[in-house]
């Protein structure tokens, strides 16, 4: 079958793809940004990319008429700037224009779990989205989630981060909400069942595990897996704002994402009840169970896909070719170089840098960096990165984005993410068995010059003590 996967660089689709792929279907992956999306995660399956921006009518010439189901999976929650419900909408008018013109035969629609009456804007939209999709004149089949468990997912990092960092939790009253976790296991499961079931045809079904747990219940179990003593405590009069602001400083989620998570987590989010599982025979995986599968796969180094590496802000709304080239006029340059005798070895810490590995010298400055940075609203070194070895374009890395990083050119570029006046690149490239790293600002008006001669003294041993241990010190 050839389907048409949307959303393809986000946390889910990026679970599902293998999936589709394993299963011999011919796979179209509509991406903003072809730069941004790892066709070495599939060197013999092959799947075809094209280029298309539901916010832009005139790319979707892209997408070829003689598909034959299609999953839509585009989310802007997490968005940092403009009205992400009007995005939404305006993104699923598009598709339905879109789709509506194809061979099509089946839509099916990841939203979001909505019994109750008074919903928040996150569950509205995605709300609004499937009544928008029902106007395709295509049979769509919805499923609707709530929690996610899984690693990489943003519900299990932040209740990884709370629980991890914080032995004692001041909590809003948000914490005895109920809701109805579901693996990410099971989702794919439900996203590969639907596909083609034409008794699923037109209908909707709410998707969650056995387990009905209130936020608290979430937390102290997962405590109790890590072998961790923590304990909760519930502050009536904590604000939304609050709320969000406590999210924001203690998880790695940005404000706009903790804002509409917080509003989400006042709505109770239980399945209505129905056969979906026994028709599909999917076993459900309760939430223990799928908190041990996530740790796992973290343990072996295997998480497949993070959500911190979805786009979330316009930066890089261009796309990633529009930064590859570093500007030279207008710049300030910091350009180290040194001889090198083991390449493979300085490769393999270049592709290890950031995250746990740190950044091989001063790391205690790049944390403080990163603090400064998430006290102006910046994303700071909380994003870590996916994999602890594998890097790939477009990925999240600290405050960083990764543009470029291709072994065979022996070379790895990275756009800064954390607020600036001005913009920065940082990049490690072996020629002529060197390793050059070279660090380049762009100033924007007085306040960025007067940036980059504040830093600069602290440039001269950071970036110096780095490429050093870079090219001298064991692989990490």
């Amino acid at each position: 079958m050839k389907i048409l996967l949307t959303g393809v660089t986000g946390y889910i689709a990026q679970r599902l793809l293998p999936v589709l792929l394993e299963n011999s279907h011919q796979v179209i992956c509509c991406v903003r940004d072809k730069h941004r999306f790892n066709t070495q995660k599939y060197p013999t399956q092959n799947p075809t990319v094209i280029e298309a921006d539901f916010l832009k009518p005139k790319t979707l010439i892209n997408i070829p008429n003689d598909i034959d189901f299609a999953y839509y999976l585009i989310h802007s929650m997490s968005a940092n700037t403009g009205d992400f419900e009007n995005m939404e909408q305006t993104c699923a008018q598009n598709f339905v224009e879109c789709i509506s013109k194809t061979n099509a035969k089946q839509i099916i629609y990841l939203s979001g779990i909505v019994n109750d009456n008074v919903l928040s804007k996150h569950l509205s939209s995605r709300k609004n989205v499937e009544d928008i999709l029902a106007n395709a004149n295509i049979p769509l089949t919805t499923l609707r989630a709530g929690i996610i468990v899984g690693s990489g997912s943003a519900s299990f990092e932040i209740i990884r981060d709370l629980v991890e960092k914080l032995p004692i939790m001041i909590t809003p009253l948000w914490i005895k909400t109920r809701c109805q976790p579901i693996a990410i296991r099971n989702v794919v499961e439900f996203l590969n069942g639907v596909l083609g079931n034409a008794q699923t045809f037109n209908k909707s079904y709410d998707i969650g595990g056995p387990n009905v747990l209130t936020y608290k219940d979430m937390l102290l179990r997962f405590a109790k897996i890590r072998g961790l003593a923590r304990h909760t405590f519930v502050v009536p009069v904590m604000t939304p704002k609050i709320s969000s602001y406590w999210l924001y400083f203690v998880t790695a989620t940005s404000y706009p994402l903790a804002k509409n998570l917080v509003d989400s987590m006042k709505v109770e989010v239980i399945c209505t009840p129905n056969n979906l599982a026994q028709l599909l025979n999917i076993n459900l995986i309760d939430y223990d169970t799928s908190i041990k599968l996530a740790f796992d796969k973290i343990e072996q180094n295997q998480v497949l896909s993070s959500w911190k590496d979805a786009q979330t802000s316009d930066i890089l709304a261009n796309g990633i070719s529009t930064y590859i080239e570093v500007p030279v006029n207008g710049c300030f340059k910091d350009v180290r170089k040194r001889a090198i005798k083991n390449e493979k070895n300085v490769l393999d810490k270049i592709w290890a840098i950031g995250g746990i590995n740190g950044w091989y010298y001063g790391n205690w400055l790049w944390k403080l960096r990163g603090f400064l940075d998430q006290l102006t609203g910046g994303v700071g070194m909380r994003r870590g990165r996916r994999s602890h070895t594998e890097i790939a374009p477009g990925e999240a890395l600290d405050f960083w984005r990764v543009l470029l990083a291709n072994r065979e050119e022996k070379r790895m570029l990275l756009y800064a993410e954390m607020k600036l006046p001005g913009e920065a690149w940082l990049e490690f490239k072996i020629f002529e068995n060197h390793l050059i790293q070279t660090a380049t600002f762009r100033p924007l008006g007085v306040w960025g010059r007067l940036y980059w001669y504040a830093v600069y003294p602290f440039h001269g041993f950071i970036f110096n003590g780095m490429i050093n241990n870079i090219v001298n010190s064991p692989k990490p």
